[in-house]
């Protein structure tokens, strides 16, 4: 497991890691009421990666990158038609 120092470089590693292998990856959020912090983690199986955000700053840009996340998981998803590509 990796714990990154600063969000950007968690952010950029975690959306490659997404983009590489969408179905296995896993996105967990974890809040820890004795440290008051919210403990992120993305994992593919194989890379696990984690960051502790602790200030409300943080949690702006973690809403930020779900909302990017979620938007990459419909692009994925749908074809240029918008039908939904997946199969049964």
């Amino acid at each position: 497991m990796t714990f990154f120092k600063t969000w950007e470089e968690f952010e950029k590693i975690a959306e490659n890691v997404y983009l590489q292998n969408s179905m296995n990856t896993r996105f967990v959020l974890k809040y820890d009421h004795l440290q008051q912090s919210l403990i992120i983690k993305l994992t593919d199986n194989t890379l696990c990666l984690q960051y502790k955000a602790e200030m409300t700053d943080e949690i702006k840009k973690l809403e930020k990158f779900v909302s990017k996340l979620l938007n990459h998981m419909i692009h994925l998803n749908c074809g240029k038609d918008g039908k939904d590509n997946l199969k049964s």
